[in-house]
């Protein structure tokens, strides 16, 4: 699978943030959300969507090999991770999270719900 991000169709309304932080943690907490929205300013309505397209490149920085590929996803082990967030300072498009509440890296999973949700179809997961 694979989630594509449809950049002229984003708003900004950040409603895929909050969705992801619900599903993953059950909090409505967009900052541990696993995408971002970058605006585009100064040009007005224009909005970038940043998420993971399983590019591996944390799983090869994780010198504790706690970074798998599971079915097409990077998937983190809580259990094996050891917090260094040597994963978040390689992650070539920055969607690796890192969150002060939390000991181990955030990272999409592709759990499908920010594409479900999306009010302008601007994400959509693929097989």
């Amino acid at each position: 699978m694979k989630l594509i991000a449809k950049d002229e169709y984003c708003s900004g309304c950040r409603v895929c943030q909050g969705v992801c932080a619900l599903e993953n943690f059950r909090e409505m907490n967009p900052s541990k959300a696993a995408l971002s929205i970058e605006g585009l300013f100064p040009s007005p309505g224009k909005y970038r969507i940043n998420v993971c397209n399983q590019c591996g490149q944390c799983a090869e920085s994780c010198p504790v090999g706690a970074i798998h590929l599971v079915n097409g996803v990077y998937l983190i082990s809580k259990e094996e991770c050891t917090g260094c967030m040597l994963c978040v300072d390689v992650c070539p498009l920055q969607v690796m999270i890192s969150h002060n509440s939390m000991v181990t890296p955030i990272k999409c999973t592709l759990c499908g719900e920010c594409a479900k949700l999306c009010p302008r179809e601007a994400l959509v997961l693929e097989n």
